[in-house]
This record gives structure tokens, sequence and C-alpha cells, in this order.
């Protein structure tokens, strides 16, 4: 897409490659906003021009508040929020939201019902002259699919086809940076799929930077170059996606990401047992306490009893079939929680079985004990 000049806030130089730098960014509600909206407690995070970047984490976490911050919605209490290279929150200055270029793209959509679809997405052209106003919004519904419904009413729109509207209108002023707020969450699975998809072509095909929302890790994983994922507050960890499903660097991260079995386990002589067999720590103290994850396609099973040192002796208690992989719910010594294994081409076992179980080598996930 050809782009439009830039007014006075957007004029850093192309050449720049920082978009969205966050500088110790603090904010902290009212006693009476607590529950309804999450602070956030000193956020570092850099966005480079043309990223997809996921805010990702629970309810509450903090990533809507971030968001807001950026956008211009909400004053930090310290810290800075530099675009493209111009301060725009620090200490004495705030530019605001209606000055930030910024589109915005929100769950709701947020599409006028007395407006035609061509002027919905002409909405924030108003530097523009009627003719190229209109030339702008039609070329942006052609790059989502829909030319061909720019005379009529959102009404008449499915779902999805009101998300990509929505889209086209955010991206239409080419702003410095698009925020997107759970943009799919009111979408059913299969529209959600095909519009992921699509965000992300004409997001990459525009170049143009965008922060989304979520607090789907699949969606994250899929939609973002790199995730910050948030918890109380604070960025966890920072990377892309599969930095952080394959290194985590807290326990938080490693189970957000997916189902886990976890255990408590002290190191001695380099290694700790667990209910899932012998675990090598070779880097790590005797007598530190440890947490230990485990994902569920990361255990071996094998039918037999346990009969080496690294194997722990159990039971299949319940399996299940789920299409591409078969998962097992497994009951074994030293627990009375069970283990969950999953295997793409089975174990072969039915329920009932003696078996042994283990962990692939170099596939747990070791942390120390937070005190």
């Amino acid at each position: 897409m050809a782009r439009l000049s830039r007014d006075t806030l957007g004029n850093a130089s192309d050449a720049c490659t920082v978009a969205v730098d966050l500088q110790d960014v603090r904010l902290a509600y009212p006693s009476a906003n607590v529950e309804s909206r999450a602070g956030v407690h000193g956020i570092d995070l850099t966005i480079e021009e043309g990223e997809i970047l996921a805010l990702l984490g629970p309810s509450g976490c903090g990533k809507t508040s971030t968001l807001r911050l950026i956008a211009g919605l909400e004053t930090p209490d310290s810290g800075a929020i530099i675009l493209r290279g111009k301060r725009v929150s620090c200490s004495g200055t705030f530019v605001p939201a209606e000055q930030r270029r910024i589109g915005f793209m929100f769950q709701d959509f947020a599409l006028f019902p007395h407006l035609t679809v061509a002027e919905n997405v002409a909405f924030g052209l108003r530097h523009l002259r009627s003719a190229p106003k209109r030339e702008r919004a039609l070329a942006m519904l052609a790059e989502v699919g829909l030319a061909n419904k720019a005379d009529q009413y959102p009404d008449l729109l499915s779902g999805g086809e009101k998300q990509r509207v929505a889209l086209a209108r955010a991206l239409a002023p080419e702003p410095n940076v698009v925020l997107l707020d759970e943009p799919f969450s009111g979408l059913d699975a299969g529209m959600r799929n095909t519009l992921r998809a699509e965000t992300v072509r004409v997001l990459k095909r525009a170049g143009t930077t965008a922060i989304m929302v979520t607090h789907d890790a699949e969606e994250a994983m899929f939609m973002a170059d790199r995730i910050a994922l948030m918890h109380d507050g604070v960025i966890e960890q920072v990377g892309t996606p599969a930095e952080l499903y394959h290194n985590p660097q807290t326990p938080f991260v490693a189970s957000f990401f997916g189902e886990v079995n976890r255990f408590d386990a002290v190191v001695q002589d380099g290694a700790c047992w667990t209910p899932a067999g012998l675990i090598e720590t070779p880097n790590m103290a005797s007598g530190t306490k440890v947490d230990v994850l485990i994902r569920p396609d990361q255990l071996h099973v094998e039918l037999g009893p346990a009969g080496c040192g690294r194997c722990n002796g159990g039971t299949v208690a319940l399996k299940r079939p789920l299409g591409r992989s078969t998962l097992y719910q497994l009951s074994v010594d030293g627990t009375d929680a069970p283990l969950t294994a999953r295997s793409a081409d089975s174990f072969g076992l039915t329920e009932g079985d003696v078996v042994n179980v283990s962990v692939r080598d170099g596939h747990a996930m070791v942390f120390p004990t937070a005190l």
C-alpha cells in the first residue's frame, strides 16, 4: 500500500526501526478499581517497526492497561512511552490519544450503524477530500475482500465481515501502530481461525506495527512475531513463540503454554526424583528445592513394571483417544495425583495395564523453588 504523509507526531525517519518503546512504565489504580482493572509495575518493552506483538496473560494481569497507556487513554504515574522516536508520555509531556496516530480494533467492532461500510472505513480520513477519501476506503475494503460491500450498512454483515471492516478502518489512516483488544473472542472457532490468518496477512502486507491483547496462548503463538507474557502487572518473559514454549524462564511461563505435570523435588547428587522418574539436574547443588514441570507429550510410558533406576512404576487409570493423540491418566507410585501423558502414535496400552514411566531426555523443566 502507498504510504500517506505523516503529521508532526509521526515525523521520525522511516529508517527508524523502533515503533514503540516503553521505559519503566507504571500505573496504579485507586483501590476501588483494583478488582476491575490491574495496574502495571515497571514495564520495559520495545516493539520494532512492522512487528506484531501479543500482550498475553490471564484476566487482571495488566495487559489491557498497558494497551490503554500506549493509546493515550490512561496517563502513566511514571516512566516514558515513545512512539516512532517521539515521547508521547513522560514527565511533563502527554500527547492525547487523537494525536498519536494509533488505529484501534475492538472485539465489539464499534462500527457506526448509520454509516455505510465505506463511510465507516473512511471515518478517520478527515484530512482527505471526499473523492480521495472514498478511493482510500475502497482500496482498504478490497484489501480485506469486501469491496462489494462498500455501500451496505453494518447490520447486513456477518460477524466476520464486520471484523474485516473494523480492520480496514483501523488501517485506513496509515497509523503508527494498530492496537487490537481481544479482537476475535466473540467469533466461533472456524471464523476465528480464518480471521486470524487474514489479519496477519493484511498487517504484514501493509507493514503495520500491531500490538494485540489476548488471553489465548494458541492465538498469540499463531499471530505474533513475539509475545510478552504478563502476570500481576509485570512482564514475565518476552520472546518468540518458540522461545517461550521451549525455553520458559519461570514456572508460570511454562504452565501458561499448555498442560503440565508439576512436582516438588529436592536435588541430590545432580539429579532429583519425581513421580515421573529421575530427572538430571547437573548444574544445581544438592539440597536445592525445585519445581519440576513436564509436558504430557514428554512422558514415555512402556508396558511392564519399573526395572531401572530412572523409571517409576504405575498403572493406566484412564485411556482416551483424542483424534491426533491419545491421552492417558496414570496412577504412579509416590503420589495420589495422576500423571497425564499424551502420545501421537499411542503406546499400545489399555486401562489397568502395569507400566513404567520416564521422561524423554532433556525435556523436563526444572526451576529453583521461589522463596
